[in-house]
């Protein structure tokens, strides 16, 4: 195992964020939620109790660039240092690109891929003063293959694969690497919504697009997300792994 570290994980408080944070920690690291709410991060940390010592819920938004920082600087004192981010903060679109507007467009830009570069940005100095760091991402298969209904959902985690990317070669000289995970559709709350607003779509549908012929779990993507955290991909940066059952090689 690495030697203990504190890891940044945005959305942490439900879905892959949560599901990494209870890996790593498990693994003796500590975690630094960031989530909007105060209740849903209470509960978070509640349910990982039994290491109550290795983690702090501290509530920021992504699209608040003064919340950010001041959990980041919250973060190194309560904990000394920050080794590592994890951007899983997100929302989740289906909509034609015929019917959408102007303003629904620029929330999902501000959450999916401001929020993400924001983080990646304000974490630089943190990652260095530690002598270098990791950084994951998350994007979605969209972001490698169209989907129907998907235009701009599908364009937000594009442009975070991109960016991903890009960065990886600015961070490099500093030690610090940068990777990306696209999952398909995982058992998240975020789907849980989707399949209400849709009740024609059924868990049995969605399951029939997948080789594996099964929705992942989040605890799958999370594994995939702590490993590329780890020194054991101490030689990987800038790359997107697809974390999808398949589904992105029909």
């Amino acid at each position: 195992m690495d030697s203990k570290k504190t890891i940044v994980i945005s959305g942490g408080t439900s879905g892959i964020g949560l599901a990494t944070a209870r890996i790593l920690v498990a693994q003796g690291h500590n975690v630094i939620l960031l989530g909007r709410s105060v209740e849903k991060g209470e509960k978070a940390v509640d349910t990982l109790a039994a290491y109550a010592g290795q983690v702090r819920f501290i509530a920021a938004d992504v699209c608040d660039e003064s919340a950010c920082q001041r959990a980041l600087a919250q973060g190194e004192i309560y904990f000394g240092a920050v080794h590592g981010l994890v951007t899983a903060a997100g929302q989740y679109e289906e909509k034609l690109l015929q019917y959408e507007t102007l303003a629904a467009i620029e929330k999902l830009f501000a959450v999916n891929v401001y929020g993400t570069m924001t983080l990646c940005r304000l974490i630089q100095p943190y990652l260095r003063r530690s002598a270098g760091g990791s950084i994951v991402t998350v994007s979605s298969d969209a972001g490698l293959q169209g989907n129907v209904a998907c235009s701009v959902y599908g364009a937000t985690k594009g442009a975070i694969v991109a960016f991903t990317k890009s960065y990886a070669l600015e961070a490099a000289p500093y030690g610090i690497r940068v990777n990306c995970v696209c999952p398909g559709d995982v058992q998240t709350p975020l789907l849980r919504e989707q399949l209400q607003r849709n009740p024609k779509l059924t868990m049995s549908e969605l399951r029939e697009h997948y080789p594996l012929y099964r929705i992942a779990e989040p605890a799958e993507v999370g594994e995939v997300i702590a490993f590329l955290l780890s020194e054991k991909a101490s030689f990987m940066t800038g790359t997107a792994v697809p974390v999808d059952g398949g589904l992105t090689s029909w």
